[in-house]
């Protein structure tokens, strides 16, 4: 019985420090995310010379990710299953987090960890 409580015990501080970890592991997916699209943003821009503010879509975006990462199938949805942007990017615009997402992970990222990324 001893053997079970102890058991018990360390489940209890165990799960909250697991599900903890997950939600840091998805926001830091969903940033290193969002610097790969400003980046592909960027190369998208300089190759046919769009100027500041030119309206982009996704399949102007995803010649410029790798075939190999999630991030080039998702169709502009992060981790969490919510758009990047809203679903719209512009250039010399910052992809922001989709704010259903950033209040989901607010607990465990705050705005600070998401700038310039944050809503």
């Amino acid at each position: 019985m001893i053997v079970v409580a102890i058991i018990a015990l360390l489940a209890a501080v165990a799960v909250p420090n697991f599900l903890r970890a997950r939600k840091r592991a998805q926001a830091t997916r969903i940033l290193d995310d969002l610097r790969l699209l400003d980046g592909a943003l960027d190369l998208y821009a300089t190759e046919y010379s769009k100027g500041p503010g030119d309206p982009v879509g996704w399949v102007d975006l995803q010649p410029y990710l790798k075939k190999n990462i999630l991030l080039y199938n998702s169709q502009g949805y992060d981790l969490l299953g919510n758009l990047f942007n809203s679903g719209s990017f512009s250039v010399d615009g910052v992809p922001k987090i989709n704010s259903t997402s950033f209040s989901a992970l607010s607990d465990i990222a705050p705005s600070e960890f998401w700038s310039p990324f944050a809503p």
